[in-house]
């Protein structure tokens, strides 16, 4: 294992000290820091997730600068929304994001019901990967789908059979830019969702018409999501364990070596609570060369803050999108470098993998293409793009037997033995989802 530290001790006590008045009169209010839950937005490029996120939590979440530039998800985004009801509307209006109701003539205060976190994944298929990684911390999720395009569009039929893969059960189906079609045309187009998810666990979840654009049924939506997606339970009592989706350096350039923050890590927490100052470990953890060959060393390091539901606090626990402030290089962390590691306590973690042995479950039809293709068998030493937990590698299949295969990992994985793996394989330019393995128990680990 190494350590890594930066010159200086981070500046996070000053920044939870600024915070503190906030906490305590959250805290003694009733209100909540940490959102309860990670509600995902999946579907076809396009069809309007980043600006539903933008209309639900005042947040725009595409902040890179090439997303920027071409207009599409490209990273995992997050930001968080207060869920919030009046005492004296009826449903769906009573429902809002706001403190005071909005509703002509009320300007009721409003009671906090949950506080949740959004997950912006990508739609387009050449970062299907992205959107893998993201659906394993996710409670549930938001499948949009335009009114103004025929459904199902090829990332429609494939994030629906992700979900589904992933595990997760409660969706709510948004009909978004209703305000580009007539009522005619919005009515076809419901029909076609409906035909498309029937026969799937999904068949009866709700239809949500709205425009995000011009925040038309958003108390509809915040209506659904209490009815469809509940919190679920937690195990906090177990050895904490963390997702990491997103690893970053909060510096910005010219910084002097003295004012250096400690690298970030975002993701969830998937069981337990973590506390600042604790001691924490990284696993793969860090590539480092050694006699010429690759290694991934663990990395421990310490909490130095902790930061969720736009406050800073002194423990996290599973629920919404969270972040850890560490005493880590800044450089070590930078452009997701860390991203789909996993965080515990020190010899704590589950095993890392440099081969997995799995059992295969392959599907019927490719999906995301264009064309209706037909799932062959695995081939020795085909390549696969493979989704473990928020990591996601290639594999080579370097043995086969009755469902079962040997993939040989370019970059191992930290997973425990049954946890699934999403299997991808490369048709054309893209790769495209195909089935999934469950990893066998007498995979022989890494020390």
């Amino acid at each position: 294992m190494i350590f890594i530290t930066t010159k200086k001790a981070t500046k996070a006590e000053s920044s939870e000290t600024a915070n503190a008045a906030e906490i305590a009169e959250a805290k003694n209010s009733g209100e909540q820091v940490q959102p309860e839950l990670n509600i995902g937005l999946v579907g076809h490029v396009d069809h309007g997730k980043t600006t539903l996120v933008e209309a639900i939590t005042g947040k725009w979440t595409d902040t890179h600068s090439e997303e920027i530039k071409r207009g599409i998800t490209i990273r995992l985004g997050y930001a968080d929304a207060e869920f919030r009801r009046c005492p004296k509307c009826p449903e769906p209006s009573c429902f809002t994001t706001k403190s005071a109701c909005g509703n002509s003539g009320c300007g009721s205060e409003t009671a906090l019901m949950r506080k949740a976190s959004f997950v912006d994944s990508p739609g387009h298929e050449s970062l299907m990967a992205t959107m893998l990684s993201g659906a394993a911390i996710m409670d549930g999720a938001l499948l949009l789908i335009a009114a103004n395009e025929a459904c199902p569009q090829p990332q429609t039929r494939e994030h629906l059979v992700a979900l589904q893969i992933v595990g997760i059960k409660n969706v709510v189906i948004v009909q978004n830019k209703i305000d580009l079609v007539s009522e005619e045309n919005a009515l076809a187009n419901y029909r076609q969702i409906k035909e498309f998810v029937k026969g799937t666990p999904f068949e009866n979840s709700p239809v949500v018409p709205m425009s995000a654009q011009r925040r038309i049924n958003i108390d509809a939506l915040i209506q659904a999501i209490q009815h469809t997606i509940p919190t679920p339970e937690r195990k906090k009592d177990s050895e904490p364990l963390m997702f990491v989706a997103r690893s970053f350096d909060i510096n910005k350039p010219g910084t002097m070596p003295n004012d250096l923050h400690g690298g970030v890590l975002g993701g969830a927490v998937k069981q337990g609570v973590f506390r600042a100052g604790q001691e924490i470990e990284l696993r793969p953890g860090r590539k480092v060369e050694k006699a010429g060959k690759a290694l991934w060393v663990p990395v421990i390091t310490k909490i130095e803050g902790l930061r969720t539901g736009g406050s800073a606090v002194q423990a996290i626990s599973p629920g919404g999108s969270v972040g850890i402030l560490t005493s880590l290089d800044p450089g070590i962390v930078k452009s997701d470098a860390l991203a789909g590691a996993i965080v515990g306590l020190p010899e704590k973690l589950p095993p890392v993998w440099n081969d997995l042995k799995v059992e295969i479950n392959l599907l019927k039809r490719v999906v995301g293409a264009k064309d209706e293709l037909v799932v062959e068998p695995l081939k020795q030493l085909e390549t696969l793009m493979l989704n473990v937990n928020s990591s996601a590698t290639v594999g080579v299949v370097a043995e086969l037997k009755k469902d079962t295969a040997l993939l040989k990992l370019k970059l191992p994985v930290c997973a425990e033995p049954g946890a699934r793996v999403t299997l991808s394989r490369l048709l054309g330019s893209r790769w495209r989802l195909i089935g999934y393995g469950i990893i066998k128990a007498e995979n022989k680990a890494e020390k």
